[in-house]
């Protein structure tokens, strides 16, 4: 059902079954996916594309143009995958440099008043509550859970099966399954245990990911050493992806 106060601009492209709330805008070049919903009072970009089975709740702007003072209007997008809750008052925004894109995968949970800015990548499954705000470029792997009123400093990178605690800052890249304490900046308290747990991983798998994590946090040993031995002792698997991981990093990484 698509309501009479809504403004739906003919170049935009819907899906089946697709509900539209009432005042809502859409543009030119925008696509919905089947199924989908859009609230009341939704604000819809050109060049947004979301995918199937999403819902879109009251006040939600997708594909606002960057809030950079570099950009000049150049064409770029947002693509948002299936299944995604987006609740209210959630603002998107697109990429900055022609042709880029921000990124959102399936499944995701945005909660009310979180932000994300041009050119995050937001991988499968994660969970953003009220509040948080991602800078540009930032990175998310699979499954995190970023909590409200986060903050994240441009170019920083997530790695998978990380939780960020309530009113943290981070302006470093923080490693895969590990755990920011809250109200405090690039603090790493521990390992993701609960959601190691709820993960797909083995028990094998959550063991060495805990030994790993020994390595490099409580040996004693240096970043650069505590890398050699994980690679050495966990060629491959879970444990591996923190050797990986920190060697692609350019900002560092968050300490205990």
């Amino acid at each position: 059902m698509i309501h009479e106060t809504a403004i739906i601009n003919p170049g935009a492209r819907l899906g089946k079954d697709v509900d539209v709330g009432p005042f809502t805008t859409i543009e030119a070049d925008v696509t919905i996916g089947e199924g989908t919903v859009i609230g009341p009072n939704v604000s819809i970009m050109p060049y947004t594309s979301i995918g199937s089975r999403c819902h879109v709740h009251a006040g939600a702007v997708l594909g606002g143009i960057p809030q950079d003072v570099g950009f000049r209007g150049e064409k770029s997008f947002i693509t948002i995958g299936a299944n995604c809750q987006i609740r209210e008052g959630v603002t998107i925004n697109r990429g900055t440099r022609a042709d880029s894109v921000t990124e959102i995968g399936d499944d995701c949970f945005l909660m009310a008043f979180s932000h994300f800015g041009h050119n995050v990548k937001l991988g499968r499954g994660v969970i953003v509550a009220n509040g948080a705000l991602l800078a540009g470029y930032v990175e998310i792997g699979d499954k995190v859970v970023i909590s409200g009123n986060c903050v994240l400093h441009q170019f920083v990178r997530v790695g998978r099966l990380v939780m960020l605690g309530g009113g943290c800052a981070v302006t470093k890249d923080v490693p895969p399954f590990c755990m920011l304490k809250p109200l405090e900046i690039n603090r790493i308290v521990g390992l993701n245990t609960v959601g190691l747990r709820r993960s797909n991983l083995t028990t094998r798998d959550q063991q060495e990911i805990k030994e790993g994590f020994k390595l490099l946090f409580r040996s004693g040993l240096n970043v650069g050493k505590a890398l050699e031995r994980i690679k050495a002792t966990y060629p491959s698997g879970p444990a591996s992806e923190f050797s990986t991981f920190i060697e692609k990093s350019e900002r560092g990484i968050c300490r205990m």
